[in-house]
């Protein structure tokens, strides 16, 4: 099923955003933090996820099943302005290989992988302001 709504946009100070680890591939990659806690959280939940992160050049992505379909929630953070904490952005794609990403198969994502993040990311204390958006309409 095709999810125009595959993308998340939420505020947090729990999570960091000034200090650079030596092992981000470039400067500003947050979101490793944000991506073990929501792997412990899907796992708490009795979701399957893989053990390891991988980074991209603007952040973090891990895979997750939902609804028996392996997903990448993919994470970045955005920053702000003056006093603006600026917020993070957190996109689903069905995980597809090549060949499946060629034929647009990363878009067909499960409405559950969807919806395991949000209920996560809305049910925390330490996180506001949770959207659901496109990731056409967060760019």
């Amino acid at each position: 099923m095709r999810n125009s709504k595959n993308c998340l946009l939420f505020k947090s100070k729990a999570f960091n955003t000034t200090i650079e680890r030596e092992y981000f591939i470039n400067p500003g990659c947050f979101g490793d933090d944000v991506a073990r806690w929501l792997i412990t959280q899907l796992r708490a939940r009795g979701q399957v996820t893989d053990e390891k992160l991988g980074q991209e050049d603007f952040g973090w992505h891990f895979t997750f099943e939902a609804a028996g379909v392996k997903h990448q929630a993919v994470l970045g953070h955005r920053p702000g302005s003056n006093d603006d904490e600026g917020e993070w952005i957190c996109w689903i794609e069905r995980k597809a290989g090549l060949i499946g990403s060629m034929l647009g198969r990363r878009e067909h994502i499960t409405p559950e992988a969807v919806e395991a993040i949000y209920g996560i990311l809305s049910s925390s204390s330490s996180i506001s302001e949770v959207k659901r958006c496109s990731e056409r309409d967060a760019l």
